[in-house]
């Protein structure tokens, strides 16, 4: 499974009155682990836009289970599960420390930027994707013998 994870230090911008994460702020931070994840299967944003896709979130939900506070150290942590079809949901974790403060995920689809409607995914990124799940298999096998 393709997986990464992004350091991120809490500024105070992004705290609220009480001093906590502002929650709306979370997703910024799946959107963060998410660019990362793109860029280890070795595909950016910024490529899928040349390519004239986008991928917008048509659905979110996070689960808050403690918060994070100015000056805590983040880590997300974000996977993918992709079945070949228009949509692509990325898990996500945010951790301080060990410690679970979130988590949950965003469903996208592939749409032509072009028509605004969905489209299926360019074969560069089919292949992509293809090459990462290759390799986590391999890496697992390795692992059971």
């Amino acid at each position: 499974m393709l997986t990464a994870s992004v350091e991120y230090r809490v500024p105070y911008a992004d705290t609220d009155q009480m001093g906590f994460v502002y929650y709306g702020n979370y997703l910024t931070y799946f959107e963060r682990s998410r660019n990362e994840l793109m860029r280890a299967a070795g595909f950016t944003y910024k490529r899928l836009e040349e390519i004239g896709l986008g991928l917008p979130v048509i659905e979110a939900k996070v689960n808050y289970r403690r918060p994070a506070k100015y000056d805590d150290i983040l880590r997300i942590d974000a996977d993918c599960e992709f079945n070949g079809g228009i949509r692509l949901q990325v898990n996500c974790k945010v951790f301080c420390g060990d410690i679970l403060l979130a988590e949950g995920y965003t469903i996208h689809a592939f749409m032509d930027l072009k028509t605004g409607r969905p489209s299926r995914p360019c074969k560069e990124f089919l292949d992509a994707m293809a090459a990462n799940q290759s390799a986590s298999s391999k890496e697992t096998a390795l692992c059971e013998k």
